[in-house]
Parts: C-alpha cells; structure tokens; sequence
C-alpha cells in the first residue's frame, strides 16, 4: 500500500488558499464529539493503488486487509467508509489532508519521523519489513549482490530509501507504483524489486516464476494517518484497532488476506 517513504512537505500558498476555503461536517451534525468529516456519513480514505493484499481493485470495487480495518472504524462511528485512490506522495507528504481530500490514510504506510512531522499517526496495526522479489532462479540475496544490475523501486517509499543508502553501484529504476514495480520483475525489465514483504509475497502465490530471495530486518510498522492534531478521528481510529484485536476481528481479516493467523506481530 511499504512501504513507502517520507520527503519533507513544502508549504505553499496554494495548499493554504484551498484549507482556508474548506469547513469540514460534523459526523453527526453536533458538536459534542468533536469528531470532524470532510463528508458528512463518510469516512473518506485516501490510499494509493494497487497494493495487494491491503488494497485492490477486484471486479470494480477496492477492497482488501486495510479496507476491512477501516470500515470496522466506519461502523463503530455510524458511518460508511468512501476510499480516494490518489498519489502515494500526496498521502506522505500530508498534502492529501491539507487539501481536505480525505479524513485518514490506510496505504499499507509504514510510520516514521519524518512522515509523522506532517500527520499523525495510530498506533500499529501491522508489522512489515523489505524484501526482494525477483525471477525464480536468480542468485540476488542482498541489494549489494546487484552490483552492476538493475533494481526497481516504487517512488516515495521506505523500500526506495533502503535501496539507495545500500546499492552503491547498482542501477537504481524508480516506479510510480508497486503494479509497475512487479511487472518489470516479472518481464525482466529490471533484475529485482524491493518492497514490503506483505505485498511482495501475496504477488509470488500467483506468480510462481517469480520468487522472495531475501527479507531484510527493517523493523517497520504500519499506521492509518490523520490530519495533525485530529486527535478525536485518531482516537477512535485507536479503540476500533484495540477492539478488533481483543474480539478476534483483527485475526479473522488477517486470515482471510494472509492466509494464516497472524504470528509475531509486536501488536
């Protein structure tokens, strides 16, 4: 949906000139919740795609492990969830929420400080790490084993980040997302790609020419962002995670994506 990585948000006066010209709606038409919506009876997601398992088009309607997260959000506040596929650098960098285009962001985004400079996050809801995907067969166990080749990465994300502070010499190739990334794998545009782990091993189940040499300790964790300072979304955002985890919510939707209970996971 990871991950995906954080560049610094640059102010403009544009983006200020839209906030000032936006109200957001109250959920319910009062204010004794404090909850704000950017559509009243929505809970806007904003997300990127495709980035299966988390989310995907399938026969016209996005769906997926964040999508079933977050309509447990939506149900819990009385509302029905309405997700924007919109750019992946529009979420991290926090301009998705200046502009008003969404109340939160479930992108299979991985937290971190920079990212957390211009929204704020939940807490975890799910452990990740990067990986190499590349056609069956190959020898690459380590970006530095690609020496001389060709390593894809999607724009904007951690993996991007860990490619280049580790591929000294190898050929770096930039993808506006993680479908485009897969299919120069899986063609042989480039000799590897590096992502999530989650997304990169959902792929080889129905690829099996293609194959996850490696996964690399990179110790992420996702979050849903919220415009900074909406503590009232986040806090419900928050209770709905915990509850799902306590009630068996959240084993039942990782089952249905994964294929398994989860195991391991620091949350």
């Amino acid at each position: 949906m990871s991950t995906r990585s954080a560049l610094p948000v640059i102010a403009v006066a544009a983006a200020v000139a839209v906030l000032a010209g936006c109200t957001s709606t109250k959920s319910d038409g009062k204010k004794s919740s404090g909850l704000e919506l950017v559509s009243a009876g929505k809970l806007t997601t904003c997300t990127h795609l495709p980035y299966a398992p988390f989310q995907v088009k399938k026969s016209g309607k996005i769906v997926g492990f964040d999508v079933d997260l977050v309509d447990l959000v939506a149900k819990d506040l009385g509302v029905k969830q309405e997700i924007v596929n919109t750019p992946f650098e529009g979420i991290e960098t926090g301009n998705s929420f200046t502009i008003r285009k969404c109340d939160l962001a479930a992108a299979g985004m991985t937290i971190t400080s920079a990212r957390d400079k211009v929204m704020d996050f939940s807490d975890p809801y799910f452990d990740a790490t990067q990986a190499l995907l590349t056609k069956t067969g190959k020898p690459y166990k380590k970006v530095e084993d690609l020496k001389g080749k060709k390593l894809g990465y999607q724009k904007a994300t951690t993996g991007g980040i860990f490619a280049k502070d580790h591929g000294k010499g190898v050929d770096l190739v930039e993808f506006e997302d993680l479908g485009l990334l897969l299919t120069a794998v899986k063609s042989g545009q480039v000799d590897a790609g590096i992502n999530d782990n989650g997304v990169l091993f959902d792929y080889v189940k129905q690829n099996p020419d293609t194959k996850v040499t490696a996964e690399f300790d990179t110790g992420e964790q996702y979050g849903i962002g919220v415009r900074t300072g909406n503590d009232a979304l986040r806090k419900k955002i928050n209770a709905a995670i915990k509850k799902a985890k306590s009630d068996g919510s959240y084993d039942r939707i990782y089952k249905k994506w994964f294929g398994a209970a989860p195991k391991n996971q620091k949350n």
